[in-house]
């Protein structure tokens, strides 16, 4: 059964393979808490990403994505909280631009678990409100291809597409924490926070514009 379903599976997963590769909103996200928390967050930040993407994958596969994207005022509202949660990311980069906070100790660092349940929320949250992720999974879905697929095969497709997030972002997160690109963070602060700022503040404007 594997065997037969093995081609559309990787079709599948190479559609969001290529998302998750795509510098965007979460792996802005991703260099945020990365360069001001530390590994461990960015890494925890990842998995907040990834569960987002097991909810995105299992709408698009029972069909609830595609629902979702033919009512107006769902996609609308979906917009706006979204474009709502990147301002905040901006007013805080720019906060950040003006007064910088202490690095982070160790790139190691432990987390609480209250703290770091927060952590994972925010990854989830830029994952469920970005609508561009939720036809990126509409995209994959049908290239995949799953109509006549048994439900053992949506589920391994379902948890191929978390690790792939959790996998992908994660380089994501351990290349932005190393001791190098600290270093280079950290001669560069305010500047690298003013354009983290630009850059949320823009897409928040881009994404409650523009027409989905």
């Amino acid at each position: 059964m594997l065997a037969e379903w093995l081609p559309n599976l990787l079709a599948g997963w190479a559609v969001q393979l290529l998302g998750v590769l795509s510098p965007g909103p979460g792996v802005a996200l991703i260099l945020t808490v990365a360069t001001t928390q530390g590994r461990t967050a960015a890494i925890t930040t990842c998995f907040g990403i990834a569960t987002g993407a097991v909810c995105l994958v299992a709408a698009a596969v029972i069909g609830l994505g595609a629902l979702v994207a033919e009512v107006a005022w769902a996609m609308t509202a979906i917009k706006l909280m979204g474009a709502a949660y990147l301002s905040w990311l901006a007013w805080n980069a720019f906060g950040r631009a003006v007064s910088p906070p202490p690095p982070p100790s160790a790139s190691f660092s432990g987390l609480a678990d209250r703290r770091a349940g927060a952590i994972a929320l925010g990854g989830f949250a830029m994952q469920v409100t970005n609508p561009k992720a939720i036809m990126y999974w509409l995209a994959a879905v049908a290239v995949a291809n799953f109509a006549a697929a048994p439900w053992p095969i949506i589920l391994i497709f379902i948890l191929g597409g978390f690790v792939n997030s959790f996998v992908g972002h994660g380089a994501w997160a351990v290349a932005l924490s190393s001791r190098p690109f600290t270093a280079l963070y950290a001669r560069g602060r305010r500047w690298v926070e003013a354009t983290l700022g630009v850059f949320f503040a823009f897409t928040a404007y881009k994404l409650a514009t523009t027409r989905i």
